[in-house]
């Protein structure tokens, strides 16, 4: 009788730090590649166009049109607020915001920060954690912690005055919720409706963000084109 107590508390022990033990970041990475439709997918993506509409209870909302080409590390966004368009660019050296002024269009300098907020949106408006350990940064698993009642694998990732909270749905291995943190404003996103692009890839098609200086949710929806033929002049200043 004690042999056989003795073997099912071996047997739990063994369970019980088995089930404790943490997935390494880079193994919730992968499971979130092969959920959204597989590495080489992801692999292949040089260029990407996203249309954004913005949603809030406490402002009017407004339109967004993205263009990025990853090789070139450029940047192109246009916000449509109250029927004007302003225009940001960012390239590896460079970055500028295009103002509609009457009948003319002011262009200034976007500051240092500015830019590098731009150039983390290339990677995040997919995945943050692409090319992570090239860009800089570091993955470390936290280990499950419960989001809206599902078990998830956190993940945090720093770099240079960046640190991002990643929450990964532990069955499923997508993307739930981000916690990032940059310039001293936490920003929460909330994913869902994952839908697969003609691409192949899957992504979030609503967002509910809030951050720690305006304390109020903008939902956000998108809609994804991967690998299509942007023109050069979308990058000119």
């Amino acid at each position: 009788m004690k042999k056989i107590l003795s073997i099912s508390i071996a047997l739990l022990l063994i369970h019980t730090l088995t089930f404790a033990q943490k997935l390494p970041a880079d193994s919730i990475f992968a499971n979130y590649y092969k959920a959204t439709g597989g590495k080489a997918l992801w692999d292949g993506i040089k260029s990407y166009s996203l249309k954004r509409s913005y949603a809030s209870a406490s402002a009017a909302p407004f339109e967004a049109n993205v263009s990025v080409s990853i090789p070139e590390q450029s940047m192109y966004k246009s916000k449509v607020i109250m029927r004007r368009n302003f225009e940001y660019g960012v390239k590896p050296n460079e970055g500028w915001i295009k103002v509609p002024i009457g009948n003319k269009i002011d262009v200034k300098d976007l500051s240092q920060a500015e830019q590098e907020n731009m150039r983390y949106e290339i990677y995040e408006n997919l995945a943050p954690f692409i090319d992570y350990q090239k860009r800089g940064l570091i993955a470390t698993t936290v280990g499950t912690e419960a989001v809206n009642g599902v078990t998830t694998n956190h993940v945090e990732m720093q770099g240079k005055g960046i640190k991002y909270n990643l929450y990964f749905d532990a069955t499923t291995g997508l993307l739930v919720r981000q916690r990032e943190t940059l310039a001293g404003v936490e920003t929460v996103s909330t994913y869902s409706s994952y839908v697969k692009s003609p691409y192949g890839i899957s992504y979030p098609t609503k967002i509910v963000q809030v951050n720690s200086r305006d304390k109020k949710p903008v939902t956000v929806t998108s809609s994804l084109n991967v690998n299509q033929t942007i023109a050069p002049e979308v990058f000119k200043r």
